[in-house]
């Protein structure tokens, strides 16, 4: 998915337009300084704990969610997204409360911009989890489905998930994604697009890369992301993610 701004185009005239994640070099520079930018005085400042609400204004503040006890084993967790998608989540075990919830935040994120997608734009709930960088960009990603009329169907899933580069209130959390399993469709008939119109984010090795999400807990005790990097199979640091 990825929640970088810009559309990848698949290469062919009049072909669904899905969102294209940015192809980030030397990732986990980026994320650290982002981790720690939230730790100055700009995170401080009002609104910066806020989730992102397009056109402006303040959304309302949801209570933090609730977290597995950290004597959790590994566990798989299937979440359905409307009736043609799922999301597989690979949970490792040992996981303590305050990294499981970050990494729900994620989860949530994830599974909630796939929400709006099925729902042409109506649910807008993941809203509520990111700041204002992630909260743009994630909005265009779900905008570039809506206004393509198009839609996803299959299975994605999330595994390899970490939580890395912890600075207090901020942290990195870094989770291997497989989209090999989805399909566009025309969501006006719901049919799945022919095999030649299917973008080549949905096929190996594309399909499979290391998204790592800045995340912040804000005065409310909450965690939201406040950006998302993306880095290839091919890339160094999505080594992990290779099967």
């Amino acid at each position: 998915m990825g929640g970088g701004t810009g559309v990848y185009r698949s290469g062919y005239s009049g072909g669904p337009e899905v969102p294209r994640r940015p192809n980030v070099i030397g990732m986990r520079g980026l994320i650290a300084s982002a981790v720690a930018a939230v730790l100055c005085a700009g995170c401080a400042a009002s609104g910066a704990d806020r989730p992102f609400t397009p056109g402006g204004g303040d959304a309302p503040v949801s209570g933090a969610t609730s977290a597995a006890p950290s004597s959790a084993p590994p566990r798989s967790e299937t979440l359905s997204v409307g009736d043609d998608l799922k999301v597989v989540v690979e949970w490792p075990g040992g996981l303590d409360a305050e990294h499981t919830q970050m990494i729900e935040t994620f989860r949530d994120a994830y599974t909630g911009m796939f929400e709006a997608v099925v729902t042409r734009g109506k649910d807008t709930r993941y809203l509520a989890l990111m700041e204002t960088q992630a909260g743009q960009s994630s909005y265009e990603w779900v905008k570039a489905y809506v206004d393509g009329r198009r839609g996803v169907r299959g299975t994605a899933r999330l595994y390899g998930l970490m939580v890395s580069g912890e600075f207090e209130t901020a942290a990195q959390v870094d989770v291997c994604v497989d989209e090999s399993g989805l399909r566009l469709t025309d969501a006006r008939t719901g049919r799945e697009l022919p095999a030649a119109r299917q973008p080549a984010s949905y096929r190996p090795p594309k399909s499979t890369y290391l998204q790592s999400a800045a995340v912040h807990r804000g005065d409310d005790g909450t965690w939201r992301i406040k950006l998302f990097r993306h880095a290839a199979l091919t890339n160094e640091r999505a080594k992990g993610c290779r099967r």
